[in-house]
């Protein structure tokens, strides 16, 4: 699995992205029936999306969704009224064989919040686990099971939170003050990614002292050369006292607006939606390159590319950070082909974004939050959590689906 996942951003997609995938392909992948206001449906490996479904969702046939939890209101079975502005999210497992789902609140009180699901799916609870910040955007799991919520101002922090609310988070000052977006745990080198979302933002990754404890550690900045190749420099100063990290190292890389970044398998996936291209770091190798390019040809499917997440067959979603009548998560599949899986559209979704994609333990259900949802006249709306369950690729629902058919 390893090998061609490093294959396929080596030798495929990468090297047709850079420079700008053609017109031939994406008149093969948009010339499927149905179309929107920014080109034809690509069918993608799980079909084509059918008509939007009452939460405004067009899904692959086989996939089915539900509210999970609206901005201002009690999610459903607790008495807990759940955050606006919902964001970065994850989910963990929970010792009586359900899960917990962690989101951020991207408002000026910040913080989040959680819900817990029974094996079932109900939901049994839902309650905060931060508070006191502001304006929480992204963040990542650990794999030893808390979540690092990212605070997106500037002089932001890193805070880890007990998904359980049972303990009480903690700000992780050494891994940075700066305009935070979201982190990526690589367990295998023992370190964390980081993204900052600014136009002339950087690419961090922090190396803790002693691994699971973030309290002490070394952050670096990456310089990118013209053929890919990736160094890192200490940041002298991560507190930012006197410069913005992004501006202490001479040759650190600008990234514009990097936003969601991924691990998966050796490579992190990272997004920037300041020019609508997502770029993969082989850790290994020591090299990033662009695998996909939103501007590299005519019609394109994804614009303004935000968050993503990958299941367990490799593929790589992607949410879009966009104001249109459809707004899409997309897909990128172990070969490259890059097609919409879902979209949200209709009057719930107008000026909103989608964001925080993650996976359940089980990776037969994807959450994301239409973060603005619900909005009238022209004002935001305190926006929502969706979960779509199908047959994804990788999961225990794919297996038995294969099985029966």
């Amino acid at each position: 699995m390893a090998g061609t996942r490093r294959e396929f951003i080596g030798a495929g997609v990468g090297a047709a992205a850079t420079l700008g995938l053609g017109a031939a392909f994406w008149d093969d992948l948009f010339g499927a029936a149905g179309s929107s206001s920014r080109g034809g449906q690509a069918a993608g490996p799980y079909g084509p999306r059918g008509p939007a479904n009452e939460h405004g969702l067009r899904l692959p046939e086989g996939f089915r969704s539900r509210l999970v939890a609206r901005g201002g209101q009690p999610v459903e079975g607790t008495g807990y009224r759940w955050h606006a502005a919902s964001d970065g999210m994850a989910a963990f497992p929970a010792d009586d064989g359900g899960w917990i789902l962690v989101s951020n609140s991207e408002t000026f009180a910040g913080g989040a919040s959680a819900v817990r699901f029974d094996a079932s799916g109900a939901p049994r609870d839902a309650y905060r686990i931060l508070d006191g910040t502001t304006q929480n955007c992204s963040g990542g799991g650990t794999p030893w099971g808390t979540w690092l919520s990212c605070e997106e101002v500037q002089g932001g922090l890193v805070w880890e939170c007990d998904p359980s609310g049972r303990r009480r988070a903690l700000s992780r000052p050494a891994m940075g003050t700066f305009k935070h977006e979201a982190a990526a745990v690589d367990p295998a080198g023992r370190r964390i990614y980081l993204t900052e979302d600014l136009m002339d933002g950087c690419l961090y990754r922090f190396t803790p002292a002693r691994w699971r404890d973030l309290g002490e550690g070394t952050l670096e900045v990456a310089s990118v050369d013209g053929a890919g190749a990736v160094s890192w420099t200490r940041v002298p100063d991560p507190a930012a006292r006197r410069r913005p990290t992004c501006r202490q190292v001479s040759g650190s890389t600008p990234f514009r607006r990097a936003e969601g970044i991924w691990h998966d398998d050796g490579v992190v996936y990272l997004a920037t939606t300041g020019d609508h291209r997502v770029h993969a770091y082989d850790i290994a190798a020591e090299r990033i390159e662009v695998v996909y390019d939103g501007l590299g040809s005519g019609p394109t499917p994804l614009l303004r590319v935000d968050q993503l997440t990958a299941n367990r067959a490799g593929e790589v979603f992607v949410c879009e950070d966009i104001a249109t009548d459809e707004i899409d998560i997309g897909l990128i599949d172990r070969n490259g082909r890059v097609s919409k899986f879902l979209s949200a559209t209709g009057p719930d979704h107008v000026g909103s974004e989608l964001t925080g994609a993650t996976f359940d333990p089980s990776g037969s259900r994807l959450y994301f939050a239409s973060q603005r949802a619900f909005g009238r006249d022209g004002a935001p709306g305190p926006g929502a959590i969706y979960e779509v369950s199908g047959p994804f690729r990788g999961s225990r629902a794919f297996h038995e689906t294969a099985q029966s058919a």
